[in-house]
């Protein structure tokens, strides 16, 4: 029996990438239209405030593209809060999760549609098989996956991967609170928290397609380290009972239904 296509929204943050929106939101139109397994479809970006002319290119895509959403803040108020918004404004069964740069095409989700159409699971991550990035970022990535797996007791490849594919009202119920570019090392921690494992996926990642990374390496790492700490620190209150547990509270909740509402 033939499976049903899949609903697929793409949501990612933009800030500053003149260089990169039109190449990227194209890639992502063209894959989605032609992929067979993909049914309705959509792309939704979140402008993070950009001072150059990121915005106007996004609504004149959206002119000839009905099936981009586009919105915004007035002013940059970070990463992780584009990315939240980006996602709260999806509507599909499921939630790709990409970056405006164009390091991780979306050809990636190749390795993803069959394991969903079997249900596999609701939450999807690409671990780069090989990392485009300078060295600086490889060993920092590296080393705060490191300490993440070791806080969290996981065992991921690529822990702070961007790029996911997460069951839709799953990705929406998350409450994100990463201003800045840890939001991908939060989604993990938190679904995780929620009682799912993430299933890896091999994903192809290649160097930006022009301009230049929206934050400073070395103030990078010091928030990506307090971070971590924090989000490491959550996870051992909720193990020793000091901090009820997301997916302890959802099924507390549940109980507390009418037995007609569950």
């Amino acid at each position: 029996m033939p499976r049903q296509p899949i609903a697929i929204s793409v949501a990612a943050p933009a800030y500053n990438e003149a260089a990169n929106i039109a190449a990227a939101v194209t890639e992502w139109r063209r894959y989605l239209e032609g992929h067979p397994a993909v049914g309705a479809w959509e792309i939704v970006v979140c402008d993070d405030g950009s001072t150059d002319a990121t915005r106007a290119i996004l609504e004149e895509l959206r002119e000839r593209c009905p099936g981009l959403v586009v919105v915004g803040f007035g002013r940059n108020r970070g990463a992780g809060a584009a990315i939240a918004a980006a996602i709260a404004h999806t509507r599909m069964d499921w939630v790709v999760l990409l970056d405006s740069d164009g390091q991780f095409p979306i050809a990636n989700l190749d390795g993803f549609l069959d394991r969903i159409g079997e249900g596999e699971g609701a939450a999807f991550s690409g671990a780069r098989i090989r990392k485009a990035d300078g060295l600086p970022y490889r060993w920092g990535s590296a080393a705060s996956g490191a300490v993440s797996n070791a806080l969290h007791r996981t065992r991921y490849r690529d822990f702070n991967s961007i790029f996911k594919v997460v069951y839709g009202p799953l990705f929406r119920s998350l409450r994100l609170e990463s201003g800045g570019m840890n939001c991908s090392t939060e989604i993990t921690a938190r679904v995780v928290e929620l009682g799912h494992d993430w299933i890896e996926v091999p994903i192809e990642h290649r160097e930006r397609g022009g301009g230049s990374r929206g934050w400073r390496f070395w103030r990078g790492a010091r928030d990506r380290a307090l971070f971590v700490g924090y989000l490491g620190y959550r996870r051992w209150l909720q193990r020793r009972g000091v901090l009820r547990s997301p997916a302890a509270h959802s099924v507390a909740e549940r109980a507390a239904l009418p037995v007609e509402a569950r």
